[in-house]
């Protein structure tokens, strides 16, 4: 059963007292699991790359690689694992730069703790999740594509919508594959084609156009 689903968490920040504040908050809930902690990109991506994790949470501040690094490296070890960014800065260009590197959820570190468990729980169920403090032009940044590109998702065909929904979803190309029973090649000229076809640059303006789609819940 979903509810009796435990979501491992991963907590990666340089101040031992945030750490510490998040333990405790994944610790009190039923469904959540503390499974370890870092301070250090460097050493996030090695313990994670080591055990099982659903969900890293990751301080984009860190000091030698930063949180947008540390995200793309933890994504290329373990393509599954969700990255939700916790951030001081409320400004669309280090939110980009996270969701480009492959995260899916930004919270601002002054959200109340009800507000991340939830920012949790929706990135490990595929969401993406974008904190409500960043609302108007950050919001509408993912949110409200333009009529010509939606108006475009209706020469998608079956295959390249699928495709494309998975590479929102955070899947790589090589699962995408074995879900679909396609091979990667296949799997790329798809996405390409869509991608194509959409106007669509990059993973960001992926994930801005499946949530305008109703594939994601933001």
């Amino acid at each position: 059963m979903a509810s009796l689903t435990r979501i491992r968490v991963f907590v990666v920040d340089d101040h031992p007292v945030v750490r510490e504040g998040l333990k405790r908050l994944v610790e009190g809930e039923a469904n959540l699991e503390f499974v370890g902690e870092a301070s250090t990109g460097e050493e996030a991506t090695e313990q994670v790359a080591q055990q099982r994790t659903d969900v890293v949470i990751v301080d984009i501040g860190l000091p030698g690689i930063d949180g947008a690094q540390t995200t793309r490296l933890i994504k290329q070890l373990n393509p599954h694992v969700k990255v939700l960014a916790l951030s001081v800065h409320e400004d669309r260009s280090f939110m980009r730069d996270l969701f480009e590197a492959g995260a899916s959820g930004y919270v601002v570190k002054r959200a109340p703790p009800g507000e991340l468990l939830h920012a949790i729980r929706t990135v490990f169920g595929n969401g993406v999740y974008v904190d409500p403090r960043l609302a108007g032009s950050l919001v509408s940044t993912f949110v409200h594509g333009d009529a010509t590109t939606a108006s475009r998702a209706t020469r998608l065909t079956e295959r390249e919508s699928n495709v494309l929904r998975r590479v929102a979803e955070g899947f790589s190309n090589k699962e995408i594959a074995a879900e679909l029973n396609l091979s990667i090649k296949t799997v790329e000229t798809y996405k390409t084609r869509a991608m194509e076809k959409l106007g669509l640059r990059d993973r960001v303006e992926i994930v801005r156009f499946a949530v305008k789609q109703g594939w994601l819940r933001a």
